[in-house]
């Protein structure tokens, strides 16, 4: 059986990770869930703190011809070795995590409709959105808990990167969705939206 691909896009806090998460969970059969984040190119020329000063809100950020080799092997039935991304030292680790092919496959990520090779391996596109000010401020609670950053360096990068590349290359993919919702709505909300949409799609 193939499995059914969903692309989970939006800006970086908009709520898409929480929504993915909970659509693994929940969708009949099992799920597997690959992020985007993972797929972050290695950087082994550069130092520690040139990889600090890197532009990971880029689409040229990410390791585009693994992330469609990955989503095209796992379209046609065959598992995974994601890759292991570490934010605390901003590379790859050599472990690797294996993904196995299962009904739905749910690729998550800020750039999950961006790439038009990808998003034409995708049987569903949906995309997660969310003002501004919510996005920073979720944005701030997970990467000084969650990744160990300063909330200086937060702020900092939010207003240099993090906006400005989700106003050129994120946000559009919103053009390329086959379902919108927001990512300020109670996430059941938004959880029984994508189940409905999904499964009468599949």
């Amino acid at each position: 059986m193939k499995p059914y691909l969903i692309g989970v896009a939006g800006p970086s806090g908009a709520g898409k990770s929480e929504l993915s998460r909970l659509m693994a969970k929940r969708l009949p059969g099992a799920t597997s869930l690959v992020s985007l984040d993972s797929y972050y190119r290695p950087l082994p020329h550069l130092s520690y703190e040139e990889r600090c000063r890197a532009n990971f809100d880029h689409p040229d950020a990410l390791d585009w011809e693994l992330i469609h080799q990955h989503v095209e092997a796992i379209g046609r039935g065959r598992a995974i070795d994601e890759p292991i991304y570490r934010f605390d030292v901003h590379a790859r680790a050599t472990q690797t995590r294996r993904v196995d092919p299962t009904p739905f496959v749910i690729l998550e990520g800020l750039f999950a409709l961006h790439d038009p090779a990808v998003r034409d391996l995708l049987d569903v596109r949906i995309f997660v959105t969310a003002p501004d000010d919510v996005c920073l401020a979720r944005r701030l609670a997970r990467d000084t808990v969650e990744r160990g950053r300063t909330r200086e360096s937060v702020l900092r990068q939010y207003a240099e990167t993090v906006r400005p590349m989700a106003e050129l290359y994120v946000l559009p993919g919103e053009q390329h969705a086959d379902l919108v919702v927001s990512g300020v709505e109670p996430l059941e909300q938004s959880w029984i939206l994508c189940r409905d949409f999904v499964l009468q799609a599949a």
